[in-house]
């Protein structure tokens, strides 16, 4: 598959009926629900799931998201959905990018973007990131 960047943490997706709009494809909500889900299963991967989240009182907040729609996809569509940290200051913010790709001809079919803000999740603040956010997250970030 022709990445973004090196080494995505990958998730494999098909578009099922219930994600289908009246326009016969993916609603675009559902590429908003699949960067969630494989933005935490990568975090998970890492070592840092909501329960470890809450234990710190800390999270990364979405502060700003877009995605770009670039190729419809149809309902059973083998796809694959990458992301990656391609940024962190190692104190207050990260950034996150998607790429989700069509398996049977490659084509990228969406690119998407998080601005992440570390918070306080009892004050909802801006908060430094914790040691072990450092630990997990810096290693992976990918330079652009």
């Amino acid at each position: 598959m022709n990445w973004d960047y090196p080494q995505p943490y990958t998730l494999p997706l098909a578009p099922r009926p219930e994600d289908i709009d009246g326009l016969n494809h993916t609603n675009n909500a559902v590429y908003v629900r699949w960067c969630e889900q494989v933005g935490w299963a990568h975090s998970v991967s890492l070592g840092l799931s909501l329960e470890d989240y809450r234990r710190l009182d800390r999270a990364m907040a979405i502060r700003h998201g877009e995605y770009d729609y670039l190729l419809p996809t149809l309902l059973g569509e083998e796809l694959t959905l990458g992301t990656w940290l391609v940024g962190g200051d190692g104190k207050l913010s990260m950034e996150r990018r998607f790429q989700l790709i069509r398996n049977s001809d490659g084509a990228t079919v969406l690119r998407g973007r998080w601005e992440l803000v570390c918070i306080d999740i009892s004050g909802g603040r801006p908060r430094r990131m914790p040691p072990e956010f450092l630990a997990a997250y810096m290693p992976q970030v990918v330079q652009v």
